[in-house]
């Protein structure tokens, strides 16, 4: 997803190589390839402009560190810039002080929800903990059993609900009874996908919140969506108010900018 950007910008400072200095004629070329490449990329131009701003300010005019080639400094600002933009800090998930903690999984319909389910309950199980999964998703067709497959193929256990458990909120008050019945000290609810404008299954994510809690709501997001992931992700937080994001397919080719 971020070769066409790698190279775009490879291009730009193979182009500085050779200059003793970063003059404001050579900067002023190498920012304009850069904003360009970034807002070909499909980056929100508000967040290309402030990133621009700050790495004028920081090369313009500098005299290259002894260490340095022109094109090497101009690596570093970026480098250091874009990690200042994506965020310096690892943040981990959060367990309630009581388990079982609750992680409700939400997101449009294909954005890839029930398989980050499965990866985030391996990952759970790997990091010391026994995730339950279970999904509530009572509309599309196959939808749990799903989820089941990959749990099977995970070897960790989901639950697959009661004969009189039909709706989203029984399945889920189920999985948690089971979780404490059996020392599961996560649950992980893996929803249906739906449109922010979809009304009725929005109210029916707010009774789940209600309901059951949760320590994390995460939204799952197609990151090949571009920057209607980034609207998709504002109007679900306005509801519910999510606390991470799962961006999925990010091997794929298209544009990144939503990443």
């Amino acid at each position: 997803m971020f070769e066409s950007l790698s190279e775009k910008l490879q291009k730009v400072f193979k182009n500085l190589r050779g200059e003793g200095k970063l003059t404001a004629e050579n900067m002023d070329s190498a920012l304009k390839e850069i904003r360009m490449a970034l807002l070909e990329a499909d980056v929100h131009f508000k967040v290309v402009k402030a990133f621009m701003e700050s790495v004028r300010v920081k090369a313009m005019g500098q005299e290259v560190l002894t260490s340095f080639t022109p094109a090497q400094q101009v690596i570093k600002i970026v480098r250091d810039e874009l990690v200042a933009v994506l965020g310096t800090h690892a943040s981990r998930l959060r367990t309630a002080n009581t388990p079982p903690t609750i992680l409700l999984i939400t997101g449009l319909q294909g954005s890839g929800k029930t398989t980050s389910t499965g990866k985030l309950a391996r990952f759970l199980s790997k990091q010391g903990h026994r995730p339950l999964m279970v999904s509530v998703d009572v509309y599309r067709p196959a939808a749990r059993q799903q989820l089941a497959v990959v749990a099977r193929d995970l070897s960790l256990p989901v639950y697959e609900g009661k004969p009189e458990e039909t709706k989203p909120l029984e399945l889920a008050r189920g999985a948690k009874r089971e979780a404490e019945q059996t020392g599961r000290d996560i649950v992980l609810v893996d929803t249906a996908g739906r449109l922010h404008i979809d009304e009725e299954l929005m109210v029916e994510l707010s009774e789940l919140k209600v309901a059951l809690n949760p320590t994390e709501i995460l939204f799952v997001a197609d990151a090949m969506t571009g920057q209607d992931a980034v609207k998709s992700a504002e109007q679900f937080h306005q509801r519910l108010g999510i606390t991470g994001v799962i961006l999925t397919k990010m091997d794929g080719d298209a544009r990144g900018g939503a990443a």
